[in-house]
């Protein structure tokens, strides 16, 4: 007979041990507690729009959940009209024309894409390149797979930009994917079409896949480019996209990858295992939105200038130093000498001025001496947190 208040000795999967909790999930927990106190902490951490999606994709996805036929399953490869809307969207603002049946994948949210591209082409034990500094569930979803990271830096001094020479000099022979990210997060570098034409090249001669995460190329930039555009990409890279930033959907969950029809069908060969079709009033208010205009994307950015002047002070009042020619939703800057680490003082000004920023080591060694400012906020509260830290 069992007895009673017996302690089960159950351990986690091994694979928990190389990664710990995402830094936002366990800090946004840390300032929801001091909020439940009273503390009111203006939070410019996360890149998460606080804008809304245009009214017409409201519309859409308003009438279409009225539709009593359109609640049930959905097919794994996205419904056609969203397909045809990313085929569209792609070749209008990027100028790379794309089979909507065969090389277009729809994702709930590029995020899990990483898992999914990870599980299709890349064995335990095999590397993976991933950039320091740089979106840490490159780093996190390998480790967990089994796959082995190796880092390549992005400097200041080089623009943010792989160095290829020390590429070309490093053993690559159990490499097989790279994850590149521009325009880049955190650092706000923006992508030239030299670069992709070289990472293009690089790929090609190394028999490696390069995975490039694309989605703020719509965020203060004013020509979104798309490594695609290369000719002879598809055959060696996969291009992540997303509606989280472009068209203020974040919550929604709705993203793309695109490739060659062969490296979509592996990836679905996953993603038709692991999960179903994303509501169909969804995907059709997702394609609205891929309708929108030019002067849609210029509201938005208008509004984010706006920010992005406001975190420059904030950025001056605290002696950092950026570049001017970032794009993307956040701002890059580095800390004066005078600080003797980063998190000492992002923990000041939080616990001080109430106000939470994001200090550059989650994102590598390399973002050590660095803060990130999101502009995902309201202009008044971003210049309340400017007042705030003025005080310190």
């Amino acid at each position: 007979m069992q007895k009673e208040n017996q302690t089960y000795k159950i351990a986690p999967a091994h694979r928990l041990a190389s990664v710990s909790e995402y830094y936002f999930s366990k800090k946004l927990k840390e300032v929801a507690q001091m909020n439940a106190e009273g503390k009111d902490v203006i939070s410019l951490g996360i890149g998460s729009p606080d804008m809304p999606p245009s009214e017409k994709t409201i519309e859409t996805l308003c009438n279409n959940a009225h539709d009593p036929n359109g609640h049930g399953y959905q097919p794994y490869v996205g419904i056609p009209e969203l397909r045809k809307g990313f085929a569209a969207w792609y070749q209008r603002w990027y100028g790379v024309e794309l089979n909507p049946n065969t090389e277009i994948q729809p994702l709930i949210g590029s995020k899990e894409g990483i898992l999914h591209v990870t599980l299709a082409f890349v064995n335990p034990g095999e590397q993976v390149l991933v950039p320091n500094p740089g979106y840490p569930t490159y780093t996190s979803l390998s480790k967990i797979l089994g796959a082995e990271v190796i880092n390549y830096d992005l400097k200041e001094e080089d623009g943010w930009m792989p160095d290829f020479e020390a590429l070309e000099n490093m053993d690559l022979s159990r490499v097989k994917l790279m994850w590149t990210n521009y325009p880049n997060m955190p650092t706000g570098a923006n992508a030239t079409p030299e670069l992709y034409e070289r990472l293009v090249d690089f790929a090609r001669r190394k028999n490696i896949v390069i995975v490039n995460d694309n989605p703020y190329s719509f965020i203060l930039n004013e020509k979104p480019i798309s490594i695609l555009s290369v000719p002879g990409a598809k055959e060696c890279c996969i291009e992540f996209n997303s509606m989280s930033k472009s068209h203020n959907m974040p919550g929604w969950r709705i993203g793309m990858l695109a490739s060659n029809a062969e490296f979509v069908q592996w990836i679905l060969k996953v993603k038709s295992n692991i999960d179903s079709g994303m509501f169909r009033a969804m995907q059709l208010a997702a394609a609205t939105a891929l309708e929108a205009e030019a002067d849609w994307y210029e509201g938005n950015n208008e509004n984010y200038r706006n920010r992005r002047h406001l975190a420059g002070e904030i950025m001056r009042t605290l002696g950092c130093t950026y570049d001017e020619k970032q794009v993307g939703m956040f701002l890059w800057g580095k800390i004066p000498a005078s600080c003797k680490d980063v998190e000492e003082l992002t923990e000041k000004v939080l616990h001080e001025a109430r106000v939470f920023i994001t200090p550059g080591f989650i994102f590598g060694s390399n973002g050590a001496r660095y803060i990130r400012i999101s502009l995902c906020c309201k202009d008044a509260k971003l210049a309340e947190a400017l007042e705030r830290i003025k005080r310190l």
